[in-house]
């Protein structure tokens, strides 16, 4: 298959503007970055929500810079064509804007992706502000902020009353102005994802914000069916990975226990006059 031309930030508010839908997913290794760069998605996060995925802690705190700079890295090699974002974990960015684009920074250097991800609203705009203006294009991230998650009294859709939906409408409107070159809503109500989008100059990619955005993105390890842990209301399931898995394990479990394999397929040969010439010396 042909390498696609690179997806850049004009491609993308250009699919906004004629009303294509932006294709997004996550992925935190090259096997999976490839698959999706060759099958076109637009954008690729590697999120942190590989602390949970990946490496099975209880949320996305743990994750550290350490741990989500080679994976991005491994994204990135994995998909040249794809708009590569780093995800910034928690407390990355929120102490300083000298922090922030200190980070930020590093995931250019020494990941190669394309761009960042920060949460959260108005207190992070002099953080977005920061960051773009050093040069890195920066996503927002509004609604459920999973980095935040104590302070929002757990994983609650957000946005389902006046007061906090008319915050996130302002909230996207001071992030735009800060610089960021797009926004991820998640787990809002349909209704004010529309209201958000349409007021919006820059694309807007929706988890759980409803089918009016400009996009959607999954964890691609839910899409799969590839996580045992909770999944949530907006998820769609489009394969059960882990039965796949589990049955070819089982089966290769079987051909061990029962010496089916390896078969002689699987073996490599050897001369029978070296075989001879070892068994005699063997005597």
């Amino acid at each position: 298959m042909a390498q696609r031309s690179k997806v850049t930030i004009p491609y993308l508010r250009e699919k906004k503007a004629q009303g294509k839908p932006i294709t997004m997913l996550t992925a935190y290794d090259f096997p999976l970055a490839g698959i999706e760069d060759e099958i076109g998605i637009d954008i690729i996060l590697c999120g942190d929500s590989l602390g949970m995925t990946v490496y099975g802690f209880n949320g996305t705190n743990p994750v550290t810079m350490d741990l989500m700079i080679p994976h991005s890295a491994a994204v990135r090699r994995g998909a040249p064509s794809s708009f590569v974002i780093g995800d910034m974990p928690f407390m990355s960015y929120q102490a300083s804007n000298e922090m922030a684009v200190l980070n930020a920074g590093r995931f250019i250097q020494e990941s190669g992706v394309d761009g960042v991800k920060l949460e959260g609203g108005e207190e992070m705009a002099d953080r977005v502000r920061a960051i773009s203006r050093s040069g890195i294009p920066v996503m927002g991230h509004l609604g459920l902020t999973p980095q935040s998650v104590s302070a929002l009294g757990g994983f609650k859709a957000q946005g389902r009353d006046a007061a906090g939906a008319l915050k996130l409408i302002k909230d996207a409107k001071l992030i735009e102005e800060a610089g960021a070159f797009g926004i991820l809503l998640e787990a809002i109500p349909p209704e004010i994802g529309r209201i958000i989008t349409q007021r919006a100059g820059i694309p807007i990619i929706g988890i759980g914000a409803g089918p009016h955005t400009d996009g959607q993105v999954l964890v691609v390890h839910d899409a799969l069916g590839f996580f045992q842990g909770h999944k949530a209301k907006f998820v769609k399931q489009y394969c059960d990975l882990n039965d796949v898995i589990r049955k070819a394990l089982q089966e290769y479990q079987k051909d061990v226990e029962t010496r089916g394999y390896p078969a002689a397929e699987h073996c490599y040969g050897i001369d029978p006059a070296v075989l001879e010439e070892i068994t005699n010396r063997l005597k």
